[in-house]
């Protein structure tokens, strides 16, 4: 059997949050609640993403959407230059916190129909994590435990 700097199964599940954190980008992309949306929609595109956090006096009040826009702008009506962010953002945030697993993660994800989650170190606001994320990270582990099964069948 090998020896090499592979992860054992046990490694794999257990990979945390602040791991995934530390190997991404710290940039957060904000907005305010009382920003239009075309402009939180000029964000999005801009940093080609598809969610913003909604900031007020520093703390995390909400989130807006890609699809927030699509179903409560859109299919109403109404007009993103005129529809202020606090309207259609979501406020029931689903947020992690750093110890939290990738497993954990995709579960809350899988039955909250959500593809973001704010992280958050008690209540300060230290990251987000999309669904894509969350999925890379996934399969960078299902590769090493296979090269981890490869190395002990041949080893």
């Amino acid at each position: 059997m090998s020896h090499g700097p592979h992860y054992t199964q046990t490694e794999i599940k257990m990979k945390k949050v602040s791991q995934l954190l530390s190997s991404k980008s710290s940039e957060l992309f904000l907005t305010s609640p009382d920003s239009l949306v075309l402009e939180a929609l000029a964000i999005m595109a801009a940093k080609n993403v598809g969610a913003l956090l909604v900031v007020e006096k520093e703390k995390l009040v909400g989130i807006i959407s890609e699809r927030d826009y699509a179903r409560k702008v859109i299919l109403k009506g109404k007009s993103s230059k005129e529809t202020r962010v606090k309207e259609i953002m979501t406020t029931s945030l689903i947020c992690v916190n750093q110890n939290n697993s990738v497993e954990e993660c995709l579960t809350l994800m899988t039955l909250n129909h959500i593809r973001h989650l704010p992280v958050m170190d008690n209540s300060i606001l230290v990251g987000m994590l999309s669904i894509g994320d969350l999925v890379k990270e996934t399969i960078s582990q299902q590769k090493a435990l296979i090269q981890q099964l490869e190395s002990y069948i041949h080893g």
